[in-house]
């Protein structure tokens, strides 16, 4: 935003523009500085630009031939160019302005060469607090129709022209002049149109009175023979009309306004008034003017239809109470009327600025409570520091509506897609770049629907699903095998499936573009084992990505790794665990004796583990386990029948008896194909079998989990006596899971439908879940 001590020394001239034939624009992409890009083009300038962010707008431009840079940096420019400037530019940080600086190039403001290239036309410029895009439009379209053939500038894309700009060879310029910072003094008009007036930009003018003194001074800088049209029904405009000396015609609503206006609302019908006592003015044919303007279809962002049905979906550039008002009451008249719909009027508002946050913090409560549901994001801040206090949760607060804050812009339209309903109407509204938010709810809306549309409780649609495998762990190797063999049963599953390294993406890549935006993926498949998979780490990670995934969530997982923590919560539900003592260094006390167990207190379950049969072998077990974490478990070395009961999605599986072949069941004897014998179900009593899935199933529930777990323990006695809890099972040729699950007659390929199954009917819940 321009402050008000640049604007007298940091730019050069108008007149210095005078023989520049190559033009450098700062912020290209913006609605006034595009139009003016198409400007100069048209009149054969030599014309490029940069803009920060990719837009359909910058897209547009480079379709039609100029030059657009993206991002930060600097762009190399040549000897004779001149450089105009968005007001959203700031002066300081901009490595072009330093080259003009430097160079002594001309630098002006986007309004200076606006000014400059209207020189020769007879001006009209439509200014105010609100409707002058609109207003522009509508006196334009009256002008075309009756064949002056105008050029016209907006301050937006209007559709109806392709663009900004309309260029036309008349005598006659129309442009919506902006009084945000004094811009408009750069033009030279020949008729104003005053639509308001009413306290706003105020960061730059600081009170009403600054507002109003600088829109007298445009109006007065009319010549002898100009014209002033003004409202007389906005108080604003009328005073300023009043105290005006020269050439003035009031406008007004009529008594009976008619039904058959294109736009929508009240304010839309008194935008036409201006229109139409412009055409009185001139002294040309009104009913071919209002003809023109009935049939104006509006300028984008201006309650601009996305969506007509199922849900409806507007784009609105109201920013200021007044604004959000009339538009409110504008699709109230329009959608709700005569009984023809029973959904609910929903809003997502971006604040912009927080200077007029604070501003009108009443009166954007009271106008956004027109609105039957309220959906806020954080304020848009253009070049504003955040304001101690200010925030859109101080709105919030003094809504008389239900309301919904969501501070992530990125993530209103998944939110916002959760909560629609077909008969609903969404008005994205907002100046800032909520004007994502539109596109973004229609991609939405497109995914949950194809999610959401099944034919029978079991079936789902095909997914996009990414299996994240590998990571950082010491089960690195094995988490390879389960990755690949999630992968191949997902494909045959008929999903698009893809095979991500976690440690790649998050190490050496760095790139989570793939995880974001529309086309991200449905669900994140966890083939990952260890810490940092295992532990709730990855499971964080997804969260904040808001990217549904299978298995268990960040506090369950964190639990679980945690053999201390799993311990102390199964002994608060009577499951039983060996007795055990942690310790955070070598030296730590404890009161048992061998034969022991010894390992990390943060591993995968055989991962450093250490068979301790007498004294000796216990300090290089505890050195052992020490090396993979700053805390080792020791725990009596229960002798028995060790088993592992899986369970499914709320359901025990068949216990698996495991067996080694030789020597004790460690990492090697786990995962070597043939080391160890998996007996399913296990030999033991059916009334162990039973109790042995009780208990994994109690184990399961106490500590949160979902999707698939594994519980081993060993049976000594008849009783059953939990070691720890695994939330994230390999999924190999080995693995207990699969061969328990293969068991109950659940193929390899099943087994993953379900935990997808699962994991999507938590995503959808209104749907999916049981």
């Amino acid at each position: 935003m321009r402050k008000p001590q640049e604007i007298p020394h940091a730019f050069s001239p108008t007149d210095s523009l005078t023989g520049a034939t190559s033009f450098y624009l700062l912020g290209i992409g913006g609605a006034g500085m595009s139009a003016l890009a198409r400007m100069l083009k048209h009149r054969g300038f030599a014309v490029r630009g940069r803009d920060s962010t990719e837009s359909p707008e910058t897209h547009r431009l480079v379709k039609e031939g100029i030059s657009v840079r993206l991002g930060q940096g600097e762009d190399e420019l040549e000897a004779g160019v001149a450089v105009i400037v968005s007001d959203a530019i700031d002066l300081d940080t901009s490595p072009e302005i330093s080259w003009a600086r430097t160079n002594s190039a001309p630098m002006v403001r986007r309004s200076q060469a606006l000014g400059w290239l209207l020189r020769d036309r007879k001006l009209i410029a439509v200014t105010g607090t609100h409707g002058k895009t609109t207003t522009t439009g509508m006196i334009g379209s009256a002008l075309i129709a009756l064949g002056l053939d105008p050029l016209v500038v907006v301050g937006a894309a209007i559709p109806q022209w392709g663009g900004p700009v309309r260029e036309g060879n008349g005598e006659w310029a129309v442009v919506e002049a902006c009084e945000a910072y004094d811009s408009f003094h750069d033009l030279n008009p020949s008729v104003v149109v005053l639509t308001n007036l009413e306290a706003d930009h105020l960061d730059f003018h600081g009170t009403l009175a600054g507002l109003k003194a600088s829109v007298t001074r445009f109006v007065n800088s009319l010549p002898p023979d100009g014209l002033l049209i003004y409202c007389l029904e906005d108080p604003g405009s009328a005073e300023l009309g009043a105290a005006y000396r020269g050439p003035k015609r009031g406008y007004a609503l009529p008594e009976s306004l008619a039904d058959d206006l294109t736009l929508p609302g009240w304010h839309n019908q008194l935008n036409m008034q201006a229109a139409i006592a412009l055409v009185q003015s001139l002294d040309l044919d009104v009913k071919v003017a209002e003809d023109a303007v009935r049939k104006f279809s509006g300028a984008e962002r201006r309650l601009q239809i996305l969506r007509a049905s199922g849900p409806t979906l507007l784009d609105d550039y109201a920013h200021h109470p007044t604004e959000i008002r009339a538009s409110l009451e504008a699709v109230r008249s329009r959608y709700f009327g005569h009984g023809t719909r029973h959904g609910r009027l929903i809003v997502v508002f971006q604040p912009h600025l927080y200077s007029r946050t604070a501003e009108h913090l009443i009166e954007f409560s009271a106008a956004l409570s027109l609105a039957d549901h309220v959906v806020l994001t954080d304020i848009y801040p253009a070049r504003e520091a955040p304001m101690p206090g200010i925030s859109s949760a101080r709105i919030a607060e003094k809504l008389s509506v239900p309301v919904q804050y969501i501070p992530s812009r990125h993530l209103l339209a998944r939110e916002v897609a959760r909560l629609v309903q077909p008969n609903d109407v969404v008005v994205g509204m907002g100046a800032g770049n909520i004007s994502e938010f539109g596109p973004a709810l229609l991609e939405e809306l497109k995914v949950r629907g194809q999610l959401l549309n099944r034919e029978s409780r079991q079936a789902l649609p095909k997914l996009k699903i990414t299996v994240l495998y590998a990571g950082d762990s010491t089960e690195r190797e094995v988490s390879l095998h389960s990755g690949r063999a999630i992968h191949s049963a997902l494909q045959r599953l008929g999903h698009a499936s893809s095979l991500v390294d976690a440690s790649d993406l998050l190490l050496s890549k760095g790139d989570l573009s793939a995880f974001v935006g529309p086309n991200r993926p449905d669900l994140v498949f966890l083939g990952v084992h260890g810490t940092n998979a295992e532990d709730g780490a990855i499971q964080g990670l997804l969260e904040l990505l808001h990217i549904p995934y299978t298995g268990s969530g960040i506090q369950a997982s964190a639990i679980a790794m945690d053999k201390a923590m799993t311990k102390r919560i199964l002994d608060q539900h009577q499951i039983p665990t060996p007795k055990g003592y942690l310790l955070n260094s070598i030296d730590d006390h404890f009161g048992l004796t061998p034969p022991l167990i010894v390992k990390p207190n943060a591993q995968g379950s055989t991962v450093g583990l250490t068979f301790v049969e007498n004294q000796a072998q216990l300090c290089p077990g505890l050195l052992r386990g020490f090396a993979y974490g700053s805390q080792v478990l020791v725990e009596e070395w229960v002798k028995g029948t060790e088993i592992s009961t899986p369970v499914l999605n709320g359901k025990a599986l068949l216990p698996v008896e495991i067996a080694p072949v030789s020597g004790q069941y460690d990492f090697a004897n786990k995962y070597t194909p043939g080391a160890t014998q998996e007996i399913v179900p296990a030999r033991l009593d059916p009334s162990i079998l039973l109790k042995a899935q009780d208990i994994a199933l109690r184990a399961h529930r106490a500590l949160g989990c979902a999707g698939a777990t594994r519980t081993d323990a060993i049976v000594r006695d008849g009783e059953i006596i939990v070691l720890e809890v695994n939330t994230l099972p390999g999924m190999t040729g080995t693995s207990l899971l699969p061969n328990s699950a293969q068991a109950s007659g659940i193929s390899f390929d099943e087994l993953c439908h379900r935990l997808v199954y699962d994991a999507v009917s938590r995503a959808y819940p209104e749907k999916y879940a049981s």
